[in-house]
């Protein structure tokens, strides 16, 4: 009998073809050839003249990568200045700048927390959420989506070392998190507040500036930011934002940032190209709102299950995994690229569309969009689907 350690593969791969949760990779042209309701570009920063200018003279200057770990020779003067300038921007003392959202979401949890302490997370939260609890070693209680309340219990009942963690924007629904209500919950419990905004940044707040300023948070003393660099800012990686204590705690102890390489010259330099554009041109953060509102306005009008957005994120159910794949495809041949979310990437198992808001969206465009999605729409797409 031959030896063969990935057989299981294959069947595997035969239930996800069953369940209509097949996903593939779909390589695009450097030319935008569909309109674009489908990335993370809510500023519309990602080919500006001035971001990519600053990328580029970013790599002309330090090279095209950051040669080790941020404690060998990864860290440049470029990082350290975009560390300055997100902090001050968002109102928190200092920022640690990591290779992706996804790495600090991993050291924020990791580092401060330890066997024995209580990790409350909400039930909606971002898959690097998760998986940080996870790699925590921490004792970790999932409550119900947006209640304050669900989170008091655990923290209450707790004795020791304790932290509460929630999106600041959910990414499935665009449905934002009771931050003040949440802040009030930990500071009565004496635990730590960790809101991961990267939904948030350059979209809420005065002047895009996040939800924790929005809410008031940004500096306390008990609230932990984290950030991606890759949505609003166009460019790519991550940053924990917080107390002075808490960021030199992460330079000595999260893992994802002691061993990983640090964040490339060019996306770095692209990051604060970007964070400099967005202090000349703060209405832009306005802009991807009202985008958003008309994108939910003429889908809903169209009889289409959407959910009122609180940031640039349009959810719009779909009645089965695959009629949203069904309906993503026909949009993109109508020439509209939108998201599709299915399981396991919805907490909730219900399948949608997602559409992002763009702040340099023209009225047609939107006009365009919302009737395209709306012309391609399954028969059963504007009943609601529990």
């Amino acid at each position: 009998m031959s030896f063969a350690p990935f057989d299981w593969i294959d069947e595997e791969a035969r239930r996800r073809s069953a369940a209509g949760l097949v996903r593939a990779r779909r390589p695009r042209g450097a030319e935008p050839e569909l309109l674009d309701l489908a990335s993370n570009d809510y500023l519309g920063l990602t080919r500006h003249p001035d971001v990519v200018a600053a990328a580029a003279g970013a790599a002309h200057r330090w090279g095209a990568g950051a040669t080790g770990s941020r404690l060998v020779t990864g860290s440049t003067a470029l990082h350290a200045e975009l560390e300055r300038e997100l902090a001050e921007f968002c109102g928190f003392e200092a920022a640690l700048v990591l290779s992706s959202g996804y790495a600090a979401n991993l050291a924020a949890l990791t580092a401060l927390t330890a066997p024995g302490s209580l990790i409350v997370s909400d039930a909606g939260n971002h898959a690097s959420i998760v998986d940080g609890c996870r790699l925590s070693r921490a004792e970790t209680a999932v409550v119900a989506h947006g209640s304050p309340e669900a989170f008091a219990a655990p923290l209450r009942a707790h004795r020791g070392r304790a932290l509460a963690v929630t999106d600041s924007v959910f990414s499935v629904d665009g449905d934002a998190a009771p931050l003040r209500e949440l802040a009030e919950v930990c500071r009565t419990a004496g635990a730590a507040l960790v809101v991961d905004d990267a939904h948030g940044l350059g979209v809420l707040g005065d002047g895009g500036r996040g939800a924790p300023a929005a809410a008031g948070l940004a500096g306390g003393e008990g609230i932990v930011a984290t950030l991606t660099l890759s949505k609003s800012l166009g460019s790519q990686g991550g940053a924990v934002l917080g107390p002075a204590r808490v960021i030199e705690h992460l330079v000595n102890t999260a893992r994802t940032f002691i061993f990983d390489t640090g964040l490339a010259p060019a996306a770095a330099g692209g990051a604060l190209g970007a964070l400099g554009l967005l202090r000349r041109e703060p209405e832009r953060a306005a802009r991807a709102r009202e985008v958003a509102a008309a994108l939910f306005a003429g889908l809903t009008a169209a009889g289409l299950t959407a959910v009122r957005p609180d940031a640039a994120v349009v959810s719009v159910r779909a009645p089965s995994a695959d009629a949203a794949v069904r309906w993503a495809a026909d949009c993109r041949a109508a020439g509209i690229a939108v998201g599709c979310f299915r399981p396991p990437s919805v907490p909730d198992g219900v399948s949608r569309l997602r559409l992002t808001a763009r702040a340099d969206l023209t009225g047609e465009q939107i006009a365009t969009a919302v009737a395209t999605v709306a012309a391609t729409a399954p028969r059963t797409a504007a009943v609601a689907v529990s």
